[in-house]
C-alpha cells in the first residue's frame, strides 16, 4: 500500500510543524505547505535531521489564487491523489480587537487568511482528493470561534473576546459544516488545538505544541467510520 499523503498549510513552524512531525512519525508522507521558501527549507531540514525523510516542501501562499493553483499543479504532477488536507495557516490579526474600534483592515486581513484562504485551498485541492480511498479535511479552528462558550460566563476564556479573529473562526466552523454536507465521501471536521504556546500568541499559551497538534493529528487519522461535520477539541465535542 502506498504511503498516505498529507498537505499541511502554514507548516513551517508552531502547531503546523509539529503536526507534520507527528504525522511523518506515523508514516505519512508530508507536504509542508509554506509561503516562504527559506523558512520552508529550514523546516524540512529540521525534520529530516530528526530522521523524518518522508517530508517535502510545497510552496503555497493561501491568499494568492495563482500560488494555490501553481501548488496544485505541482502536487498533482507528483501524486495520483491527496489523502489528507490540513488547513492550518492562519493569523491572529493583532490584539486587542475591540468590537467598537477594530479597523477595517484587520477584518480584511484576518478574513483573507483564516477564512478565504481555507476556502480557496480547499476548492482547488478537492479534485486531487476525490480519488483517495478515505479523503479527510481538517480545518484548524479555535474555541474562540465557539458562540456557545463565548456566551457561558463560567468558561475559562470568557473574557477573551475578539471582533475579528473569533468571529472569523465561527465562520470557518460554519463553512466546515457546509463542506462536510457537500462532500459526502469525505471526512471534514473543524479542530481546535487549544491555547498553545507558539509565536502565534507571543508564547502565552498553556499547552505545548505537542499537545496542540494532538487533536489535529487524531482527526487527520480517522477512518471511514469516523465523524464528519464536527467541531472538536482535545476534550471532545465543542459547542458551536
Amino acid at each position: 500500500m502506498e504511503k498516505q499523503t498529507v498537505l499541511i498549510t502554514g507548516a513551517n513552524k508552531g502547531i503546523g510543524l509539529e503536526t507534520a512531525r507527528q504525522l511523518a512519525t506515523a508514516g505519512y508522507y508530508i507536504y509542508l505547505g509554506c509561503r516562504d521558501k527559506a523558512r520552508g527549507d529550514e523546516a524540512v531540514a529540521q525534520l529530516q535531521s530528526e530522521g523524518l525523510t518522508n517530508v517535502e516542501l510545497l510552496l503555497i501562499d493561501v491568499v494568492s489564487e495563482d500560488s494555490v493553483q501553481q501548488a496544485y499543479k505541482e502536487l498533482s504532477g507528483k501524486i495520483g491523489y491527496l489523502d489528507v488536507l490540513i488547513n492550518n495557516a492562519g493569523i491572529p490579526g493583532g490584539f486587542p480587537q475591540p468590537a467598537t474600534n477594530t479597523p477595517d483592515e484587520v477584518y480584511r486581513n484576518v478574513f483573507e487568511v483564516n477564512f478565504l484562504g481555507v476556502a480557496r485551498v480547499t476548492r482547488v485541492f478537492v479534485p486531487l482528493m476525490q480519488g483517495a480511498p478515505n479523503p479527510r479535511i481538517v480545518n484548524v479552528t479555535s474555541d474562540l470561534g465557539s458562540l456557545g462558550l463565548h456566551t457561558d460566563p463560567t468558561w475559562r476564556h470568557y473574557d477573551v473576546k475578539s471582533a475579528a479573529y473569533g468571529p472569523l473562526k465561527s465562520a470557518l466552523n460554519g463553512y466546515t459544516v457546509a463542506l462536510a454536507y457537500e462532500l459526502k465521501n469525505f471526512k471534514v471536521n473543524a479542530v481546535n488545538p487549544g491555547y498553545t504556546k507558539t509565536d502565534f500568541n507571543d508564547n502565552q499559551g498553556y499547552k505545548t505544541v505537542e499537545d496542540g497538534a494532538a487533536p489535529i493529528v487524531k482527526y487527520a487519522l480517522i477512518d471511514k467510520d469516523g465523524p464528519t461535520g464536527g467541531y472538536f477539541s482535545d476534550y471532545g465535542v465543542t459547542p458551536w
